[in-house]
């Protein structure tokens, strides 16, 4: 039996509606499109990267991921080749043909997945004609010292340039289904619906932008939630364009998606919309399968630690290491940002209660 997705899509803007339809994945092209793709900015890299090789196998040639195009990168992460479709090759053709660069290749990680990378410098050119664009499509207004919104802003237009000359070629079919990821892909998505193309759109937000600054700016975000004048806190912090960008991409889209539990109870405090789908982030668990080799290497690194802590804590501590528990947190050092102050005192805490 042909692998197949289950597609329920509701019709919006006159769009075509697919409704709990069983397609074969060889009626439908997937394009995941990210500020990340090939391009390790933070952490949404290391999620785009560590899932594409289980991507790949359920979707094999008909999956894309989309990005911005950056020298270095590609000349240590990818190798280029010619698109495998040709419509894909006319699309890239059709933009190229106006001085858009546009570069098609094999992201050199696991699973080899195809990417297209938009050179945004090349399409500058074009800034103030696409921010009149952006403005008639959601009254969106981008400032011009801002540099990372306009990049976002032509990496989005480019998007849904692409998107708009492939589907011309496709006439429908394959069905084609377009994944934004964060703010600075969802320009893309909103001039996507504004241009009625016949794409399926997902937005995911890993965390709102609003809540990253709330967090880094040491409130009491989580207890304080439902209280947050959204429209002063934003506008405070300069980035009210920004989070109009990703609201405005939240409501466009088909699908909205969040990566846990309190992420979307986040965003529907943040961006005024309930997740349709929670996908959380994950291991690929595959690489522990060998598991006689995991646990020489547990052993390996556990005694490691035991010798750090002998010789770090001797003559001030006494530990029995058997009755001892480790506990570990990883991620960029911001320190209550990503946690590391809950981390700090939950240890108090457990310390004061095993005492």
């Amino acid at each position: 039996m042909p692998l197949s997705r289950s597609l329920s899509v509701t019709s919006l803007n006159g769009l075509p509606q697919w409704d709990e339809e069983d397609l074969p994945i060889e009626d439908l092209l997937l394009f995941e499109i990210s500020w990340e793709v090939t391009n390790k900015v933070g952490g949404i890299y290391t999620v785009i990267q560590t899932k594409a090789k289980i991507t790949v196998d359920e979707w094999g040639e008909n999956y894309f991921m989309m990005g911005p195009y950056y020298e270095q990168n590609v000349r240590t992460q990818v190798e280029i080749c010619d698109p495998p479709l040709p419509a894909l090759r006319k699309a890239v053709d059709a933009l190229q043909s106006q001085g858009c660069q546009v570069y098609f290749g094999r992201w050199l990680i696991e699973g080899s997945p195809y990417v297209l990378l938009f050179d945004i410098g090349s399409a500058a050119w074009n800034l103030d004609r696409w921010k009149g664009e952006f403005w008639e499509a959601c009254n969106v207004g981008i400032p011009f010292h801002d540099r990372e919104a306009n990049d976002a802003l032509l990496f989005g237009s480019l998007s849904a340039w692409f998107l708009k000359e492939l589907t011309d070629q496709l006439q429908d079919k394959p069905n084609v289904i377009a994944h934004f990821h964060e703010w600075q892909a969802g320009a893309g998505l909103i001039l996507s619906r504004y241009r009625k193309l016949p794409v399926a759109t997902i937005f995911t937000t890993h965390a709102t932008l609003l809540g990253r600054y709330l967090c880094a700016a040491n409130v009491d975000f989580y207890n304080k939630l439902d209280q947050f004048d959204i429209d002063k806190e934003a506008g405070e912090r300069q980035i009210y364009h920004r989070y109009c960008m990703e609201r405005a991409a939240v409501h466009c889209a088909h699908v909205f998606s969040t990566v846990s539990q309190i992420t979307g109870i986040e965003a529907e405090h943040m961006l005024k919309r309930k997740a349709d789908v929670i996908t959380p982030n994950g291991l690929n668990i595959k690489k522990f399968s060998a598991m006689h080799e995991f646990q020489n290497l547990h052993s390996l690194y556990k005694s490691r630690i035991q010798e750090f802590v002998r010789g770090h804590f001797y003559g001030h501590l006494d530990f029995n290491l058997d009755k001892t528990l480790f506990f570990f947190i990883a991620g960029r050092y911001e320190y209550s940002n990503k946690g590391a102050d809950i981390f700090l005192e939950s240890l108090s805490r457990l310390n004061f209660l095993l005492r």
